[in-house]
């Protein structure tokens, strides 16, 4: 890879603040939306006591997740030494801090009392993933800022491969304490499994690097920079094997519960008859997330950059379906009061939850998703994240262009 050189965004166009202000939109209605819930309380939600992490917490864990994930690009070139990535690392780790910045917006708004959030980072119990999560959260932050600056000041970048290791693994252990949240939890037949961790690890990857693709792709169009083939060939199969590795675990979780005879119920109604979850499971997150996006990115198809990117907003669209069956298919099936024993109570015993997302709920996870682009796209215009070019010539220093046909007859 030749030497890279970066810059910022250039012009005054409309098109550039047309998509502030519809990004803007978006962040304002969320945050009216959750001014509503917060003021009503969230009876106006379809929460209840059986069903205490809604659509929220759908959009909030997917964005955290992807943002582990966005990083991949940037450790692939630091920790591994794969030269032809660097010049996209900054936007990686740009991209990683804006939807960590997203995700967690959303969740502390859909907490119902934010401004008790102080109580939660002053006061700890250590026997629960759930503070340890918030030093993941914070430490990411800085983690991968002290990264970008080893990355884009001259005078640091000898320490930059030290600092790509220590965010790498940074971002395993971060994402594996967002997984173990479901893992860890017993009173869930469709959770307390060992195997969700590491799951989500490679669901990071996939959702991170989709999103990641869409991003550079648009970036690079509407700044007029080239992007040759090798740069999106190596993207777009690597994409597919993570799409890949996470159908594979997604089959390893089942076939583990399956084993289970005590888990053959959770089985029965994510698979089988559990209605919008089943639904959700089949045509949203295995159909159209993962086979689909497949056929397209290891076909003749994944040739068009259209058809790569309408992959990777499957990816993304099958990622939140995964994320709704397993954090609200998981709580509305029926929780056993006492697992191993016997017990009745007069309180919904053995009756699925029902849940209906509202429309506030919807609009703050959209917004989530609004403020992490907006949040690239402004630090794209004041900073240099982007780089010139990503041509064959500067990827590859071995790349031989191909002579035209009438060139090669003409010799």
């Amino acid at each position: 890879m030749a030497h890279a050189h970066f810059n910022t965004m250039e012009g005054r166009g409309f098109g550039f603040y047309i998509l502030l202000a519809i990004l803007g939109g978006f962040i304002l209605a969320g945050g009216l939306a959750a001014l509503y819930m917060e003021h009503n309380g969230h009876w106006v939600t379809g929460m209840s006591n059986q069903i205490v992490w809604g659509t929220p917490h759908v959009f909030a864990v997917f964005l955290i997740v992807a943002a582990s994930g966005a990083l991949n690009v940037a450790s692939i070139a630091s920790v591994f030494g794969r030269q032809l990535y660097k010049p996209l690392a900054r936007l990686s780790g740009l991209l990683a801090i804006a939807l960590l910045t997203g995700g967690l917006i959303v969740l502390v708004l859909d907490l119902g009392r934010p401004d008790r959030l102080i109580e939660a980072m002053t006061y700890y119990n250590f026997k629960s993933i759930f503070a340890w999560n918030i030093f993941l959260y914070i430490g990411f932050f800085a983690v991968v800022a002290v990264y970008l600056w080893m990355m884009m000041e001259r005078r640091m970048n000898d320490y930059t491969k030290p600092a790509g290791i220590f965010a790498f693994l940074w971002r395993l252990t971060l994402t594996t304490g967002t997984g173990s949240i479901f893992g860890f939890l017993v009173a869930r037949d469709a959770y307390d499994t060992a195997v969700i961790a590491p799951m989500f690890i490679i669901m990071s990857f996939a959702y991170g690097l989709a999103i990641f693709m869409i991003v550079l792709l648009a970036a690079m169009r509407w700044t007029e920079r080239e992007l040759g083939n090798v740069v999106f060939e190596r993207l777009r199969s690597l994409l597919g094997v993570f799409v890949a590795a996470v159908l594979y675990f997604v089959t390893i979780y089942h076939l583990t519960n399956l084993y289970i005879t005590q888990r053959h119920g959770i089985e029965g109604f994510i698979l089988l008859h559990g209605g919008v979850y089943t639904k959700m499971f089949w045509i949203g997150q295995i159909f159209l997330g993962s086979v689909v996006p497949l056929i397209i990115l290891f076909s003749r198809l994944g040739k068009s950059r259209a058809m790569v990117v309408l992959a990777s907003l499957l990816i993304v669209l099958g990622g939140l379906a995964q994320m709704y069956v397993t954090i609200i298919g998981g709580q509305a099936y029926p929780m056993p009061l006492v697992t191993g024993k016997e017990a009745s109570s007069s309180f919904f015993d053995g009756v699925v939850a029902s849940y209906v997302p509202s429309l506030p709920e919807a609009i703050l996870g959209i917004g989530g998703i609004a403020l992490a682009l907006a949040m690239v796209v402004v630090a794209l215009k004041i900073l240099p994240f982007l780089p010139n070019s990503l041509s064959d010539a500067d990827a590859d220093p071995h790349f031989k262009a191909t002579p035209a046909k009438s060139e090669t007859a003409a010799a």
